[in-house]
C-alpha cells in the first residue's frame, strides 16, 4: 500500500515539485495538498494520510503549530518538517512537537524520499548537520551539569542506547530486548 501523503507549503511552485518527487515513486502518494498551517490541519483531518510534509513557515498556522495539532488529532500519523532554514533552534522546537524528521529545502530532491520512507518506518529522519546539533546539544548540557555523565539513563536506557550506536534500527532492537518497538 502506498504511503498516503499530505504535502503544505504556502508556495505554489515548492508544493508543486515536492509532488513530482513524490508522484514519481511507485510507493508514495499525495492525497492532500495545502497552502498553509490551518489548511493542513484540515487537510489531515479529512483525509486519511500516513505522512504530513509541513513547511516550517506558513501563513495561519506555522508547521510547527500544525504539526501540533495534527498529532494531537492523528498520533500515528508521521510528520517530516521541511524547511529552508538550517536551523538547531527550528531542529529541537520540530523533535520536540514530535516530528519524525527534518528536510532542508536546498536537499529535498536528494532526501525527500528517503525521508518519508524513513519516518514511516518509525524511524527518525535527520540531514547530517543536525545531528552533529544534537551532539553538541547533549555534551553542552553534560557539561553544564544538567546531565550527569551515566545517571541521566535507566539500565534499560542504556541498552537502547548502546544499541542504537552499534548501528541496530528500533525493530532489531526491539526484537533484541524482547520489546515493542513503540517501547524502544
Amino acid at each position: 500500500m502506498p504511503i498516503r501523503t499530505l504535502i503544505a507549503d504556502d508556495h505554489t511552485l515548492v508544493r508543486a515539485g515536492l509532488s513530482r518527487i513524490l508522484s514519481d515513486e511507485v510507493d508514495i502518494e499525495v492525497v492532500a495538498e495545502a497552502e498553509d498551517g490551518a489548511e493542513a490541519v484540515a487537510a489531515a483531518q479529512k483525509n486519511d494520510i500516513d505522512l504530513a510534509i509541513l513547511d516550517i513557515s506558513m501563513p495561519k498556522l506555522t508547521g510547527l503549530q500544525a504539526a501540533r495539532r495534527i498529532l494531537e488529532y492523528k498520533p500515528e500519523v508521521k510528520v517530516l518538517m521541511l524547511s529552508m532554514h538550517d536551523n538547531e533552534e527550528f531542529l529541537f522546537e520540530a523533535l520536540r512537537v514530535g516530528a519524525s524528521g527534518y528536510v532542508l529545502k536546498s536537499s529535498a530532491e536528494a532526501d525527500l524520499v528517503s525521508a518519508c520512507r524513513t519516518a514511516v518506518q518509525g524511524e527518525p529522519f535527520l540531514y547530517p548537520k543536525a545531528v552533529g546539533a544534537l551532539v553538541r546539544d547533549y555534551l553542552g548540557r553534560v557539561q553544564r551539569g544538567e546531565l550527569a555523565p551515566g545517571e541521566e539513563l535507566s539500565p534499560r536506557e542504556s541498552e537502547v542506547v548502546k544499541l542504537i550506536a552499534e548501528g541496530h534500527t528500533s525493530r532489531e532492537i526491539a526484537d533484541i530486548l524482547s520489546i515493542s518497538v513503540n517501547t524502544v
